[in-house]
C-alpha cells in the first residue's frame, strides 16, 4: 500500500496517528496546519481516550466512542483496550454488544472496514471481497462470516449481525495479536424475518423475508469458492447463523477447507476445558461424568459434541461415550419417539421406554438422570431454579453447574445463588462476566465460558500454521492449552482463567493447535518450534 499524503492519511485508520504525527512529519507529509499544535505520543493519546470513557455512564455508550476510534485510528482503539482489556472487552463485545447489534442500523455512519454481500448478487461476490480487501499491506488470513439469523441470545438481526463479525475480529487482535490487515468481517445479507427490522424505515438491509434452502446454499458455494481463490490460506470463522444452517455449512465445508464455527465448536471447545477442571477437581475420568445439557440447539448439541469427542480422544467406548449425555429441549428431555429432531438432537435422543414416563420438568430430570454436570444452553433466565440447584447438590458433593447463555438477562442462574443453593459446593461457569461472590468465608471467582479465552489462540494458531483443515485433535489442544494456567487447589478458584489471562491463554491455545496441527499433518507450512512461532507473529499496537 502507497503511503498517501495529507487529508487522506488522516482518514486512513491503519496510518493515522492524529496528533501523534510529529512536526517533521507533519511537515513531510502534508498534515502542515492539519492538526492541532500539541504533540502527543500514544501513551498520552490513550490516556485522554480513557478519561472521555470515564465522563460516559453506560457499556453502549463507552461501545460507541470506542468504535468510532477504531474507525479512525485503529493503533490507538487497540492500545486503550489491550491496557484495560478485563474492564473493556465486555465493553466492545458481550454482553454489550447485543445494543450495537439492535441499533446498528439507527445509529450507523461508515462501514468500519466490513464487507456486504448481497444473497440476489452472487455475481458481485469477487468484486466486494476484493473491494474489501484494498488498502492492506498483509494478505487476508481470517474472515468472520455471519449472516445474522442467530445472533448471540437475541434472534435475527439481518444485515445488523455485521457488528458481531467487526467485534469478534477485535477480539481475536486484542486477544491473540492477530494482525488487524489481515482480516475481514462479512455480512451475508439473505434478508431477514424480523418483522420489526422489516417495518423500520432506517433497516439498512434486503426488506424480505430469508432466502433459504435450495435458494441459499448456492450463494454459499459461490461464497466459498470466491474467497477460497483469492486467499489462499484464508480461515472461515462462521458466526451466529441459524442453527440448521450452521449445522450444515460446517458439516458440508470442514474436511474441505479451513473452517470453524465458534456457536458450534468454539462454545463446545470451551467447556471442553471447564470439563478438564472439573475432572481434576472431582477426580473422576471424563468418560465417568453424566452431562445434562438444557438447550438442544446449535450451542447445546455443539458443547455435547465437544465434550463426547474429548471422551472418545481419552479411549472411550464410542456408544458407551453417548450414553453418558442427556439433552433438554422446549419440550422437555429429547427422546427418540419426538418430532422434528434435528440430526444433532437425533444423535442424543434417549429411548422413549427408558423412563416410565415424559419428563418435561428440569428438577424431575435431575432425579431421573443424577448427572454430575448441568450445562445451560438455552437463554430460558431463571431455568436453574433453587430446587434444580439443590437437587445437583444433593446427588454430587461438587455438582459443576454452568448457566452460559449470554448475555446476563438470558442466563439460567445468577452464580451468587448457585453457590448460595449448593453451599458452596458448585463447580460453578457463567456465559457473562461475573464477581467474586463471598460465602462462608470464602470468595469464590467465577470461570466465565468466554470464548475469548479460546478462540483468539485457536483461529490464531490455525493461521500461524496455514493449517488445511482443522482437525479434532487441534481442538482437544486448544481445551488442554488454557487450563494449564490455574491453580484449582486454592478456595474458592475458578474452573477457567479470569479475562485478565487473555494474552497469556492465547499465546498458550495458539501454540498447542499448531503442535497438534503438526501432529496431524495439516500444517502448511514448516514450524519447529510452536511457541516461538506465535511470539514472532504478534502484532503489535504501536506507531
Amino acid at each position: 500500500m502507497s503511503k498517501t499524503n495529507g487529508k487522506d492519511l488522516l482518514g486512513h485508520p491503519f496510518l493515522n496517528k492524529g496528533t501523534a504525527f510529529t512536526l517533521e512529519e507533519r511537515a513531510t507529509l502534508g498534515l502542515e496546519g492539519l492538526l492541532p499544535t500539541a504533540v502527543r505520543t500514544l501513551e498520552e493519546q490513550g490516556e485522554i481516550v480513557y478519561a472521555q470513557l470515564g465522563q460516559l455512564t453506560d457499556a453502549y455508550s463507552k461501545q460507541k466512542h470506542l468504535m468510532n476510534i477504531y474507525a479512525q485510528n485503529r493503533v490507538l482503539f487497540y492500545h486503550v483496550i489491550g491496557k484495560h482489556v478485563t474492564e473493556l472487552l465486555p465493553v466492545i463485545y458481550t454482553p454489550t454488544i447485543a445494543d450495537t447489534v439492535m441499533n446498528y442500523s439507527r445509529d450507523y455512519q461508515i462501514p468500519q472496514d466490513a464487507v456486504y454481500l448481497d444473497v440476489n448478487r452472487p455475481e458481485a461476490i469477487r468484486t466486494a471481497l476484493l473491494n474489501g480487501s484494498k488498502g492492506m499491506d498483509e494478505e487476508i488470513k481470517m474472515m468472520v462470516i455471519t449472516d445474522g439469523e442467530g445472533v448471540l441470545g437475541i434472534g435475527d438481526w439481518g444485515i445488523q449481525g455485521i457488528a458481531i463479525s467487526i467485534g469478534k475480529l477485535a477480539v481475536y487482535t486484542v486477544a491473540s495479536g492477530l494482525n488487524p490487515q489481515q482480516v475481514l468481517p462479512i455480512v451475508i445479507d439473505a434478508g431477514t424475518n424480523n418483522e420489526e427490522l422489516l417495518e423500520d424505515p432506517f433497516y439498512l438491509g434486503n426488506k424480505h423475508k430469508r432466502v433459504t434452502g435450495e435458494a441459499y446454499y448456492p450463494f454459499i458455494e459461490k461464497f466459498v469458492e470466491e474467497a477460497s481463490a483469492l486467499f489462499p490460506d484464508v480461515l472461515f470463522h462462521w458466526e451466529d447463523f441459524g442453527r440448521d444452517n450452521a449445522a450444515n455449512i460446517l458439516e458440508q465445508y470442514r474436511d474441505k477447507i479451513c473452517t470453524f464455527n465458534d456457536d458450534i465448536q468454539g462454545t463446545g471447545v470451551m467447556m471442553s476445558a471447564a470439563m478438564d477442571s472439573v475432572v481434576r477437581i472431582t477426580d473422576k475420568p471424563i468418560k465417568e461424568h453424566k452431562i445434562l445439557v438444557f438447550g438442544g440447539g446449535t450451542a447445546g448439541v455443539g458443547v455435547s459434541d465437544q465434550i463426547l469427542m474429548e471422551m472418545l480422544l481419552q479411549g472411550a467406548d464410542s456408544e458407551e461415550a453417548r450414553q453418558q449425555f442427556y439433552i433438554v429441549d422446549r419440550y422437555g428431555l429429547v427422546t427418540d419417539d419426538m418430532a422434528d429432531l434435528t440430526p444433532g438432537q437425533q444423535k442424543y435422543a434417549r429411548a422413549a421406554d427408558e423412563f416410565s414416563k415424559k419428563l418435561t420438568d428440569l428438577a424431575e430430570i435431575i432425579d431421573a438422570v443424577k448427572p454430575t454436570v448441568l450445562i445451560g444452553t438455552s437463554g430460558q433466565a431463571g431455568a436453574f431454579t433453587q430446587a434444580v440447584v439443590e437437587k445437583m447438590a444433593a446427588y454430587n458433593e461438587r455438582p459443576a453447574i454452568m448457566p452460559i447463555s449470554n448475555p446476563t438477562r438470558l442466563c439460567e442462574a445468577k452464580a451468587s445463588d448457585v453457590i448460595a443453593w449448593s453451599e458452596g459446593r458448585a463447580l460453578v461457569v457463567t456465559g457473562s462476566p461475573s464477581d467474586p461472590i463471598a460465602y462462608n468465608g470464602v470468595d469464590y471467582k467465577i470461570g466465565q465460558a468466554n470464548n475469548a479465552l479460546l478462540y483468539p489462540g485457536l483461529g490464531f494458531g490455525i493461521v500461524i500454521a496455514k493449517a488445511k483443515t482443522v482437525t479434532d485433535r487441534m481442538l482437544s489442544a486448544a481445551a488442554h492449552g488454557i487450563t494449564s494456567l490455574q491453580n484449582l487447589e486454592e478456595a474458592g478458584a475458578a474452573i477457567l482463567p479470569p479475562v485478565s489471562q487473555l494474552r497469556e491463554a492465547s499465546k498458550l491455545v495458539a501454540a498447542a493447535v499448531i503442535q497438534a496441527a503438526i501432529e496431524d499433518g495439516v500444517n502448511g507450512v514448516e514450524i519447529t518450534d510452536p511457541m516461538e512461532a506465535v511470539e514472532a507473529a504478534i502484532w503489535k499496537a504501536e506507531y
